[in-house]
């Protein structure tokens, strides 16, 4: 399922705020969701359970304390499980059966339960598995991987209980499969992620101007509640809180910790804006991160050690997607990136991450801001084709203008088809200007 769509390597400034991205009604959204569900289940659940060779894969989860990735696998109208919810994909070599042991009718899956023959749920799911007699048991229960280790202690408890000795000696770990489905996307995903990504760059190229800041009144925490109050105008949702911070000459200069959140700040001429936003459509996520220059009176562009600045930055991240390799893992592809940087005296930090259905989704984990000797477990995990990552990274650069070194912080979204890494929508090589200038 390769897609071959390429990206050019476009600038920012394509991106118009003046017009409004298409975004779908709730009820579009759902049937679109819904399509692309029952293709990846009968597409890339049989591919991925073959790859990782596992027959049986279970999925259990309450309602309100759901499996990450049974989440992602139930019908758009579905916002959470019900009651106990058991999904069984079974591989007898030639087809995969998608079965539920369930209470209710799950749409994409064949109903294996009916209490008045069974009362008994877990019951009914050891006959299931008694009758299939698989090799392999795959159970999501992983120690790296958040999202791979779904199943609680109580469920896993039960489900252990409902086997016979033999069947329950074959449980194994379903982690690379949780992974591989939570990271992969098709094509149909591919294509849509452009205008999802648009569609979040155009609310930061409305956020980032004169339309919502006024130099000398408007604070950073303004703004970051006004991105939260357009991303709901749009009836669109984040997935964190945006924030918003100033950088300036006479500032002290950033630590590199971004474990606190930063102060809010009036917005002056010739402060340096940073932003970090993500949005959620179509259950998909965006990460971006960019910068705009307040103009002083008089200035027309930003100082040219900043725009300098700005193209290191750039660098560095063409210094990085160059050692995306299919099955590299991340720690080597992180390590190869960095030694290349410091060849080229650049002063960088990385800590890009998978993005699906999840903003900091899984996959192999590329740096931590504070671990950049490799990411133990996280970064072990190799690197796959039609994955989505968000490329995050700093690059620390002397600015004659300041006199002091300035963190360049860069966030943008991509794509890797298994050969090479493009931008889904393109990313900043130029600042924001406020106000623009024609």
């Amino acid at each position: 399922m390769i897609c071959l769509l390429l990206t050019a390597d476009f600038s920012f400034s394509q991106t118009r705020n003046d017009i409004t991205p298409h975004i779908l009604s709730m009820r579009e959204r759902a049937e679109v969701m819904d399509r692309w569900t029952e293709y990846r289940l009968d597409n890339l659940v049989p591919e991925l359970m073959r790859r990782e060779g596992i027959d049986m894969w279970v999925l259990v989860a309450r309602e309100y304390n759901e499996d990450p990735v049974l989440l992602t696998m139930l019908p758009a109208t579905w916002q959470s499980s019900r009651r106990t919810t058991i999904l069984v994909f079974f591989d007898d070599g030639e087809q995969v059966e998608r079965l539920a042991v369930a209470r209710y009718n799950i749409g994409f899956f064949e109903t294996q339960w009916f209490p008045d023959q069974e009362p008994d749920q877990w019951k009914r799911f050891g006959q299931i598995v008694e009758k299939r007699a698989p090799e392999k048991i795959g159970v999501n229960i992983s120690e790296h991987f958040a999202l791979a280790d779904g199943i609680s202690y109580t469920d896993f408890m039960h489900l252990k209980n409902s086997l016979t000795s033999e069947f329950s000696e074959r449980i194994v770990s379903a982690e690379k499969l949780s992974v591989g489905w939570l990271e992969t996307r098709t094509d149909d995903e591919i294509t849509v992620y452009r205008q999802i990504n648009r569609i979040a760059h155009n609310i930061i190229a409305e956020g980032l101007s004169e339309a919502v800041i006024t130099p000398g009144v408007t604070t950073t925490q303004d703004v970051q509640w006004w991105f939260r109050e357009r991303i709901r105008d749009l009836n669109l949702t984040t997935w964190f809180h945006p924030s918003v911070s100033v950088h300036r000459s006479e500032s002290p200069e950033h630590t590199g910790d971004f474990s606190d959140y930063a102060d809010s700040d009036i917005i002056l001429p010739g402060d340096l804006i940073h932003m970090d936003l993500g949005i959620e459509y179509l259950g998909l996520t965006t990460d971006t991160q960019r910068n705009a220059y307040v103009l002083r009176p008089g200035e027309t562009d930003a100082p040219q050690g900043l725009k300098d600045a700005q193209a290191v930055g750039n660098r560095l991240q063409d210094i990085l997607t160059n050692e995306f390799v299919t099955g590299r893992t991340g720690n080597e592809i992180l390590a190869a990136a960095l030694q290349k940087a410091a060849e080229e005296g650049i002063k960088a930090t990385i800590y890009t991450h998978p993005i699906g259905y999840h903003g900091h989704g899984a996959g192999p984990t590329i740096g931590l801001w504070d671990q950049q000797g490799g990411v133990p477990g996280n970064g072990d995990y190799p690197l796959y084709p039609n994955t989505a990552h968000s490329i995050e990274l700093n690059a620390e650069v002397y600015v004659p203008e300041w006199n002091r070194n300035v963190l360049i912080m860069l966030e943008e979204d991509a794509i890797f088809d298994g050969e090479k890494v493009w931008y889904i929508d393109g990313r900043m090589k130029e600042f924001y200007l406020i106000p623009r200038q024609k």
